[in-house]
């Protein structure tokens, strides 16, 4: 009988995170959790009989650490990202912006570096990066954002590059408008402002993300999903969405 193979979820205390944890959990993987609110991640971890550790991507001995309390790893998901303000660029505020970098950017960079050897030692390794449809656009009051994550985009598919020909696959997930706390965090906490980003539309849930990560790691070896961009049905770009009345 084949030994279990094992699934590394950053972010994932809550969202995207929470729910591809579940979901991995349910097709067979051993989930290892990472985040910050220990206690979300514990709590998930015995529901689903996975394994908690805490991790601040921003921090590189909490990466360190994190990394050395498990062994051999099948699959990487590098979900740990966020936003912080929405302010012009005349306007910015450096300390969003090195928050949103330190967090999207060199954590995404970090978690990866130090399992790649092991991802590859696998002999199928998978590194699965949720991005966001601001990889693809640029758009007003959100170019700390959109900045930090068209170069987790770029970081990720330098990588197809630089371990083409090796047992490791990469795939980058995009999400469009998904409920979950992306919103409330990105404004500090307003409920209401947060409320009505989603306002008139149906839009994605973490669970529909979480499928879709599930089925690109489930592939044969030999298929690599590169880029998924997964919008709700009402969604257009990264700001227009179909309101109904």
């Amino acid at each position: 009988m084949a030994s279990q193979r094992t699934a590394v979820v950053t972010g994932a205390s809550s969202g995207i995170g929470a729910a591809t944890a579940t979901e991995l959990a349910a097709q067979g993987f051993h989930v290892v959790l990472g985040a910050r609110r220990t206690e979300r991640i514990e709590e998930l971890a015995r529901e689903i009989g996975g394994t908690a550790h805490r991790l601040d991507v921003t921090d590189p001995e909490s990466v360190e650490r994190f990394c050395a309390a498990f062994g051999p790893v099948d699959v990487l998901v590098n979900n740990a990202g966020g936003a912080h303000g929405s302010a012009p660029v005349a306007q910015a505020v450096e300390d969003d912006w090195r928050w949103m970098w330190e967090t999207n950017v060199l954590g995404t960079m970090r978690v990866t570096k130090a399992l790649l050897p092991r991802l590859v030692e696998s002999g199928d390794g998978h590194v699965v990066t949720v991005t966001s449809v601001a990889a693809l656009e640029a758009y007003s009051n959100g170019s700390g954002y959109t900045s930090a994550k068209h170069a987790e985009s770029a970081l990720h598919r330098t990588l197809r590059f630089e371990h083409n020909g090796e047992p490791v696959r990469f795939t980058e997930v995009l999400p469009g408008m998904v409920e979950t706390e992306f919103s409330l965090v990105r404004f500090a906490g307003d409920s209401e402002r947060a409320a009505k980003v989603y306002e008139g539309m149906t839009p994605l849930q973490a669970k529909d993300i979480a499928e879709v990560i599930g089925f690109a790691v489930t592939r044969p070896p030999h298929v690599n999903m590169d880029t998924i961009v997964v919008k709700a049905r009402d969604q257009l770009t990264a700001t227009q969405a179909y309101r109904h009345s």
